[in-house]
């Protein structure tokens, strides 16, 4: 019981410790004032449904708009590629970035890639001139969400009490493992994982030049 509690108890604190890290640059002796329009073209990788791309691109929007650029609405970007048959997670040429920027008229696009996002995730963001396809701007960051360990607390936690009633420690057992797996069915972007990305988010886009 004793070293339940212990667990339970580290558990939490270390769940409460997300940490993030990010670096950036950016192609020194461009003149970003010259870029009116921003595209954020597209979130690649595990994070879930459209819902969730959405609330990332909106992060990096939020962080443009800080910088005095001025973003297409991400689902009008996504009608316009759409009518053009365009595949957004196809951009790994010049020719396919030339051709996105003239489909929504933009200088620059911005996507952004995530090849993982579990308990903890890494992200690349990608700002590169439509004309000659070089990259303006690139930042990557990786984060914790402790969503993993935040589950393991959370089922600690309730075994604990349930043993506190009953003194059965198999119950102990049982709910620790049915609140683990349980949690491990939760949708992506829980309050912690939002947090998380939004914080490196901000992180990476320090160095981005003002317009």
């Amino acid at each position: 019981m004793k070293t339940l509690l212990v667990v339970m108890a580290c558990a939490v604190m270390i769940s409460l410790l997300g940490c993030s890290t990010a670096e950036s640059y950016y192609q020194k002796g461009y003149d970003f004032s010259q870029v009116d329009k921003v595209a954020v073209v597209d979130v690649i990788g595990p994070v879930g449904g459209e819902a969730a791309k959405n609330q990332i691109a909106d992060f990096f929007v939020m962080e443009l708009l800080k910088k005095g650029y001025t973003p297409i609405e991400r689902s009008q970007v996504q009608i316009l590629l759409n009518e053009q048959k365009f595949q957004a997670s196809d951009i790994t040429s010049k020719d396919s970035v030339a051709r996105a920027g003239e489909i929504l008229n933009v200088p620059v696009v911005l996507f952004v890639n995530i090849p993982k996002f579990k308990e903890s995730f890494s992200l690349t963001a990608k700002m590169v001139d439509v004309e000659n396809g070089s990259i303006l701007w690139i930042g990557s960051g990786e984060g914790t969400t402790g969503k993993t360990l935040g589950t393991i607390a959370g089922a600690a936690a309730g075994a604990v009490i349930g043993v506190a009633t009953t003194g059965k420690d198999d119950q102990v057992l049982g709910g620790i493992a049915g609140g683990v797996l349980g949690g491990a069915a939760g949708n992506l972007l829980t309050p912690s994982q939002e947090k998380a990305v939004r914080k490196v988010t901000t992180k990476i886009c320090n160095t981005l030049p003002e317009r």
